[in-house]
């Protein structure tokens, strides 16, 4: 499939999909939490469908990898105290709106696995609605709020070996982003990695 993405650079892309083929090793399965218009979920079904595929020759119990998408499909939210910039006067609420739909219709016409797909503010998801064991999580939820309530909702489904992948980390006119990483790491020994506005997170 042809790279294209408005929000994820070309380079971070690939970056993306890098750390996501490390992950095939991984029991678990993909999460994305902030899809948009499912750019770069398409090609982490790519991924999983050709992992997948060569599964069926040598299948192996619960070995089969699926991708599990989350957003709201209401645009984004409103912005906190923390989320303020000069920079990031374009992001305002209800901004980014695609819908459910449309994000399906796109697996369909690509000829892709529909992956799991979820509309939900952040705040308003719980284990229930995970997948048991994550491998590999990609979020971009863009504000304070949705990035912190995505790390707190996936903390204790990562596996080890897992990793998790934070968007517009190092973005200024979204400063909640690195706000919200920071706070969660403070506990935490995690290896971390910069890769252009991404901050990749391994145990």
């Amino acid at each position: 499939m042809v790279w294209k993405n408005d929000q994820v650079s070309e380079r971070e892309t690939e970056e993306i999909l890098k750390v996501a083929r490390g992950c095939l090793a991984v029991e678990g399965d993909f999460v994305e939490l902030g899809c948009y218009k499912g750019d770069t979920s398409l090609l982490l079904a790519e991924v999983l469908r050709d992992f997948n595929t060569k599964l069926v020759e040598k299948p192996v119990e619960n070995s089969v990898k699926k991708l599990w998408i989350y957003d709201s499909f209401e645009g984004l939210p409103e912005k906190s105290v923390a989320d303020e910039s000069a920079l990031g006067q374009d992001f305002k609420d209800g901004e980014l709106l695609v819908t459910k739909r449309e994000v399906k219709e796109r697996f369909l016409r690509a000829g892709l696995p529909v992956p799991v797909i979820k509309k939900a503010w952040f705040k308003d998801l719980d284990e229930a609605d995970l997948p048991d064991k994550i491998a590999f999580a990609f979020l971009d939820g863009d504000f304070y709020e949705s990035i912190k309530d995505s790390l707190k909702l996936i903390e204790g489904e990562i596996m080890q070996g897992g990793v998790i992948l934070v968007h517009d980390y190092y973005n200024p006119a979204l400063p909640g982003v690195m706000k919200a990483v920071d706070e969660w790491l403070e506990d935490k020994k995690y290896k971390l990695e910069q890769y252009e506005s991404l901050i990749i997170i391994r145990q």
